[in-house]
């Protein structure tokens, strides 16, 4: 009995750890997100890195309103912590399996606006692709302990936020690896710009559609990759640099990869049983 008491007790200890350090996570990425968006006099995140980050910093960055998909993500984050927090989540299993995973990616995310102010373009691509890792595996975990009576919030919070996140990180990691490279490449590789680009988004509908295949269809991922996309075209259609190739494809790829999962989802609306 002293045992299984002192493993009772090192549980909820484990427990409240982690809903603490949730808590930290989600203030250490907000902090960051604050001086990323140029508060307190610093320069926003568009304008640094010599400007290699803003909309015109590549052939693959999307036009500037595709960015207000932070907020949703940011809100939605905000409100999982404070949820996860709850003293009735505090020994949830799922919690347990998927709070250190968020933890991790509100992390990263916070360091790669740090690297952006502080560091290099090639250490935001670092940054990025660690998150995009993490990102990943906590989705993937989403995905293997979502239980269809968790309910609403459970299903919005954990599996809508990660899916969400996860989708425009993979956007965006192409357009950041794309500025570093356009910030390193010979002036003449332009010339083949849109055919590159084109692959690009080629391998992008690839990883877009492994991703809802291996989430069982879920559409969260896709909404987020194919709002990123659909500003890309228009930002390559009416920004600069400009290419009207890459735009059509993006818009292609959106479609490509939102249309399965929207499909699915909306049939499991219909009948629940295909879940």
């Amino acid at each position: 009995m002293h045992a299984r008491d002192h493993a009772t007790t090192a549980a909820r200890g484990s427990d409240l750890a982690r809903q603490i350090v949730l808590l930290s996570a989600v203030s250490f990425m907000l902090i960051a997100a604050v001086i990323g968006a140029g508060a307190f006099g610093n320069t926003a995140v568009e304008d640094q890195q010599g400007g290699a980050l803003d909309t015109d910093g590549s052939y693959l960055a999307p036009a500037g309103p595709a960015f207000s998909i932070w907020s949703v993500i940011y809100l939605g984050l905000i409100a999982y912590a404070v949820w996860q927090a709850l003293p009735r989540q505090r020994a949830s299993e799922r919690q347990r399996r998927m709070g250190w995973p968020i933890a991790v990616t509100m992390v990263l995310n916070g360091l790669w606006l740090v690297a952006a102010r502080f560091g290099t373009l090639f250490l935001t691509v670092v940054v990025i692709v660690l998150l995009l890792i993490a990102l990943g595996w906590a989705f993937r975990t989403a995905v293997l302990t979502r239980d269809p009576r968790g309910g609403a919030v459970d299903s919005v919070l954990i599996d809508g936020v990660t899916g969400l996140h996860l989708g425009w990180v993979t956007l965006a990691t192409v357009a950041n690896t794309a500025a570093w490279l356009t910030t390193i490449v010979p002036p003449a590789w332009e010339n083949a710009a849109s055919a590159i680009g084109v692959a690009v988004l080629v391998v992008v509908a690839l990883i877009g559609l492994a991703i809802a295949w291996r989430s069982d269809w879920r559409v969260a991922p896709a909404l987020a990759l194919a709002w990123g996309l659909s500003w890309l075209a228009v930002e390559r259609l009416t920004g600069s640099p400009t290419s009207t190739p890459i735009a059509i494809v993006a818009i292609v790829v959106a479609l490509l990869v939102l249309l399965p999962p929207a499909a699915i989802s909306g049939l499991r609306l219909i009948r629940p049983s295909v879940d």
